[in-house]
């Protein structure tokens, strides 16, 4: 019995995230051209094509998959899907990609771009669970665009804000804990 792939990829395609697609490609581009730089042109070229071919075929069905999880009954699981199952899977296939055309990445590039993939990852998070960089969702990306620079403010902010908020937590516990204890 034959089956078709057409519904799988009229499905994949369905979800597919444009406006990911596009700045993906646009920026892990960016960040191998600098990680390659003193590699030499020839070198880094080849690496920037596959990944601008590659990034831009994939990128969108992966942020398709992450704008899909959002909706997840379990928040944790949509959470841990958005942040790494599908960075983790896409960092796997690029990798794979690359051999299969013999450009092999050095090292130090592809920990650059691991490293810049997970904070891509959280930052896509952050921004889709406030309904920025979704497709299909009537916003646009100049709209999205103008919502990005308080975003990145809040974004590199909450982890201080987290610290903060459980050091004073933890001062309060600290001093009841005392207060119980004289009394």
């Amino acid at each position: 019995m034959r089956t078709s792939h057409a519904p799988l990829l009229a499905q994949a395609l369905s979800c597919w995230n444009w406006k990911c697609a596009l700045l993906s490609a646009t920026a892990r581009s960016i960040v191998y051209l600098a990680a390659l730089a003193r590699s030499g042109p020839h070198k880094s070229l080849s690496i920037v094509v596959v990944e601008i071919a590659y990034v831009t075929l994939t990128a969108g069905i992966y942020a398709g998959a992450q704008q899909k999880a959002l909706g997840l009954r379990s928040r944790l699981l949509g959470n841990f899907t958005i942040a790494v199952g599908v960075p983790a899977l896409s960092q796997i296939l690029d990798w794979l990609a690359h051999r299969a055309v013999g450009a092999p990445v050095p090292q130090h590039a592809m920990v650059a771009v691991s490293v810049f993939t997970l904070v891509s990852a959280l930052f896509h998070l952050f921004v889709m669970r406030r309904g920025v960089f979704l497709s299909g969702c009537g916003h646009s990306l100049a709209g999205d665009f103008r919502r990005v620079p308080r975003l990145l403010v809040r974004f590199v902010t909450a982890p201080v804000i987290l610290v903060t908020s459980l050091a004073r937590r933890a001062s309060r516990a600290a001093v009841e804990a005392v207060e119980s204890e004289a009394a």
